[in-house]
């Protein structure tokens, strides 16, 4: 009988395989994702230093280069729990796929954009993409690593993420100066094209590809319906409008003060979606979450962690930046070059970590949240003396050093202990979720913190607007450290008992 094979449909049956044996193709995958999450988080922190630039060759106001920045962040949240589980139940590997090529096609896009509406467009559509992709790369971590193992791909994972995150001003400032003003921020896009190739290539050779058929006689169909029911529509859309309502306030915070009404509109949301939840496993189905795995304390406080870490860390780079071209008169490719020592550090911390996250614990994550409120405390001093004439701004690239630090011992090792104990088959879902709540963060994080900066800058000087800024951060990293500790004794107490 015809049958038509569609592309990577099934319950991961290399799930239970890789548990019994080492996937030999497991070092190749990590490789694949490696290079995605560069090329992605590259072009996030590339935006960064192109946001004069992409003002002046398309004539974009204020309002559009917030947008530049949020609507990646908010479409990137709204899609991320939906996504991992889609990833659970079709298959990691297909969803990859497609989400590489939604992303590569909206950088080609963006890299075209003849005015800001164009380009914003484009930034929603690289947010779906890079919800699309970032959950099945945690998914595949947790399905092909078992162990220490898991805990060095997390090191080598979170090394890709500092290296990334700090090279991408970098990148934009050599692109923007060997092509000017108006041709240099479109080929920081553009210059996704061969990198997204190569890996759309290598993904389709390595990653697995288990199929369910199409049978003309209808048994095919009935397994899609099947497998789309679980994917549990209803909740996936409660749970995505309530993450677009609580992002939405943060990123177009002076549309007017109306839309402060859409932070109660989420929880009742949240609420909503819960009690579908609850009600779609009574009625023996899989909900899209398992809400029972927000009662295993090393997923909650990491996941709150998390949240909180990406509140505070996110807007350092964004604010120096801005400091670095309009107070201190540096160019977009010298802004950049202040992150280089900590992206460095970053990737030889989250290596270092990786391979000791299960001897130490939470003990590393514990010390690399101090080491980034000791770098923002010593930011503060850097500022001062640099405003009294006594040193140079270059100091920062000391102080933010243990910033990059901070970045490495903190974010792989937390991901590899909260997801610890998490069910595969839930790997992806949990996973994004986790990265929902850094969204939540980054959103709430960059629109609160760049208010306290410009806000001081309204009333004080350029270095007391920075120090505010830095202040807060610390704050904010401070109460991460208390969930940190909680998570800490509690794990002691469970080996004690």
């Amino acid at each position: 009988m015809m049958r038509l094979l569609f592309f990577e449909v099934a319950i991961m049956h290399s799930a239970s395989v890789s548990a019994e044996q080492p996937d030999p193709l497991r070092w190749r995958i990590l490789a694949v994702l490696l290079a995605t999450t560069f090329m992605s988080l590259v072009s996030v922190s590339i935006v960064n230093v192109a946001l004069p630039s992409i003002e002046h060759s398309l004539h974009a106001s204020r309002s559009d280069l917030q947008w530049v920045l949020s609507g990646y962040a908010l479409t990137f949240g709204v899609v991320l729990v939906a996504a991992g589980r889609a990833g659970d139940i079709f298959g990691r590997g297909g969803i990859f796929i497609v989400g590489v090529l939604v992303f590569i096609s909206s950088s080609v896009v963006a890299g075209l954009a003849p005015s800001p509406n164009w380009l914003n467009g484009a930034r929603f559509m690289q947010g779906i993409g890079s919800g699309l992709i970032n959950p099945q790369g945690l998914g595949m971590i947790q399905q092909y690593f078992r162990g220490a193992e898991r805990g060095r791909a997390f090191g080598f994972f979170g090394s890709m993420v500092g290296l990334s995150v700090a090279f991408g001003p970098v990148v934009g400032g050599v692109l923007i100066a060997l092509g000017g003003a108006d041709l240099g921020w479109r080929l920081a896009f553009l210059v996704n094209v061969p990198v997204a190739a190569v890996i759309i290539f290598l993904a389709w050779r390595w990653f697995p590809r288990p199929l369910i058929g199409f049978n003309c006689d209808g048994h095919g169909a009935a397994k899609w319906l099947k497998a789309l029911a679980a994917l549990d529509p209803i909740g996936s859309l409660l749970l995505g409008l309530a993450v677009l309502c609580g992002l939405l306030p943060f990123v177009e915070t002076h549309v007017s003060h109306w839309i402060w009404l859409l932070l109660p509109t989420a929880l009742l949301l949240v609420w909503l979606w819960v009690q579908w939840e609850r009600y779609y496993a009574r009625s023996g189905r899989t909900p899209m979450v398992e809400l029972s795995i927000f009662s295993t304390p090393s997923f909650a406080n990491g996941s709150l962690i998390m949240m909180l870490y990406f509140l505070g860390m996110t807007s350092v780079w964004v604010i120096v930046a801005i400091y670095m071209q309009e107070a201190a008169g540096k160019s977009a490719l010298q802004a950049g070059l202040v992150g280089i020592p900590a992206a460095l550090l970053s990737a030889y911390a989250a290596n270092w970590a990786g391979k000791r996250v299960h001897r130490l614990g939470r003990g590393i994550v514990i010390g690399g949240i101090w080491l980034g409120i000791a770098g923002m405390v010593l930011s503060v001093l850097v500022i001062y003396l640099q405003s009294q004439g006594f040193i140079s701004v270059w100091w920062l690239v000391a102080s933010l050093s243990l910033v990059g630090l901070a970045q490495g011992s903190v974010i792989s090792p937390n991901q590899t202990l909260t997801l610890e104990e998490v069910p595969i088959q839930y790997a992806g879902s949990s996973g994004a979720i986790m990265q929902t709540g850094q969204r939540i963060g980054t959103s709430i994080g960059i629109a609160v913190i760049t208010a306290v900066f410009f806000g001081t800058l309204h009333h004080a000087s350029w270095a007391v607007a920075l120090s505010s800024g830095f202040v807060m951060i610390a704050l904010v990293l401070a109460l991460a450290l208390v969930f940190a500790y909680k998570d800490f004794y509690q794990r002691q107490k469970a080996l004690a008992d």
